[in-house]
């Protein structure tokens, strides 16, 4: 079969990796005189990494993360009191399958927001659903719905998700609406997926937050119930870069 033939066939079958790199294999397998079986194999692997590797960037892509922070750069020595084991045990994802939350509670600066963009990458690597939110764009995006008459769409949209991730809770009030909406998502959630918070704002505080200290208390005893809460109150990352930058 002449190689434009095969090229073709690999074509309509979406075999694209290995279009791409069947005639060099098959001059190394000859130079190395390996079976039939071993070269299929090293295409079929190539093509299988190159097919997982555009899932996970897709994925990456849905989840719109705002920057991309691993696990791997952060430094644990600089927020001693973060219980590191344990963020490690938490990026293996067997709270994904326990519907169970993380809340990243701390001022700002102090690495919340790394965390939980570094768990939400595990998770897109893992093959799980993803989105990473600012709590003001997920609200808008909320009352738009609502507004639109897709409220129950959004919501149910937001439901199949592997991981919802909320950031920077607390830093804009809600309005009573937004604040019932905030409700009805977590609700709708509630044992069912897992949520990541951010928020500069203790719990006693969340009252601040939905201007109700009802539906704060509601949103708190559902996102707390099955969760890992981190209290992080050591220095600033931001500070210590002009640290850096002055030294």
């Amino acid at each position: 079969m002449k190689p434009n033939a095969i090229e073709e066939h690999l074509k309509t079958l979406s075999l694209h990796r290995i279009a791409e790199i069947y005639i060099e294999e098959a001059e190394n397998a000859a130079k190395a005189k390996r079976s039939f079986q071993d070269y299929l194999l090293r295409l079929l692997e190539a093509q299988v990494i190159n097919k997982t590797e555009r899932s996970v960037n897709r994925k990456m892509q849905v989840a719109a993360f705002p920057h991309l922070k691993r696990l791997e750069e952060f430094d644990f020595s600089y927020q001693p009191k973060i219980n590191e084991k344990l963020i490690r045990e938490l990026a293996s994802l067997e709270f994904l399958q326990a519907a169970k939350n993380i809340l990243f509670i701390g001022p700002p600066g102090v690495g919340k927001t790394h965390l939980a963009i570094s768990i939400g990458i595990k998770a897109c690597q893992a093959g799980k659903r993803v989105i990473f939110y600012s709590a003001e764009k997920l609200t808008d995006e909320l009352a738009a719905a609502e507004v639109s008459g897709m409220l129950n769409k959004k919501l149910d949209t937001l439901l199949r998700l592997d991981l919802l991730i909320i950031d920077e809770l607390g830093y804009l009030s809600l309005s009573n609406q937004t604040a019932k909406l905030f409700f009805q998502l977590i609700s709708k959630r509630y044992e069912k997926g897992s949520v990541i918070v951010t928020t500069n704002k203790p719990f006693e505080q969340w009252g601040e937050i939905f201007n109700d200290d009802v539906v704060a208390a509601a949103v708190l005893d559902r996102l707390l119930h099955h969760s890992y809460p981190f209290y992080i109150n050591g220095k600033s990352y931001r500070l210590k870069n002009i640290e850096n930058l002055k030294s």
